[in-house]
């Protein structure tokens, strides 16, 4: 039994963000709609020779995004302002030390971004339905593994 198939589940996931000065917030899911971490940057680039010859170059980027979707009235979504408010006046030396970890056990991936910024504060829109905000953080250093 169980072979053949693999099971998903948002549930399992845990996430954690944090900053020294501002503290740890781990996303259990409640007012979540996703989490995406994308590289920034290609890690490889073909340049043609006027013979046809491909020379290949290796770029080592490991800078990259996580976008998180955040229902407008979740404790996540008021974690984020308020961590962007405390940034925005902070001093340069406070900016760039959050970080943020995420673990999926069912897909055994871990990723780890550090040096993470805000891009720019959360989009909200007002509806008669609530929304999700979208949150978009730049990290200097991103790995999976």
């Amino acid at each position: 039994m169980g072979e053949g198939y693999g099971t998903y589940s948002f549930e399992d996931i845990s996430c954690t963000l944090k900053h020294p000065s501002i503290g740890v917030f781990d996303v259990n899911g409640a007012g979540v709609g996703s989490i995406t971490f994308a590289m920034t940057n290609d890690v490889t680039e073909h340049e043609n020779g006027a013979d046809g010859t491909v020379m290949i170059s290796k770029i080592k980027a490991t800078n990259g995004t996580i976008v998180i979707e955040a229902q407008q009235t979740s404790e996540l979504h008021q974690w984020l302002t308020k961590a962007f408010n405390y940034l925005e006046g902070a001093s340069s030396s406070e900016y760039a030390k959050m970080g943020v970890m995420a673990y999926s056990p069912a897909m055994k991936v871990n990723h780890d971004a550090a040096g993470v910024t805000f891009q720019k504060r959360g989009d909200k829109g007002y509806q008669a339905q609530g929304q999700m905000v979208s949150w978009t953080l730049m990290s200097a250093r991103m790995r999976e593994y």
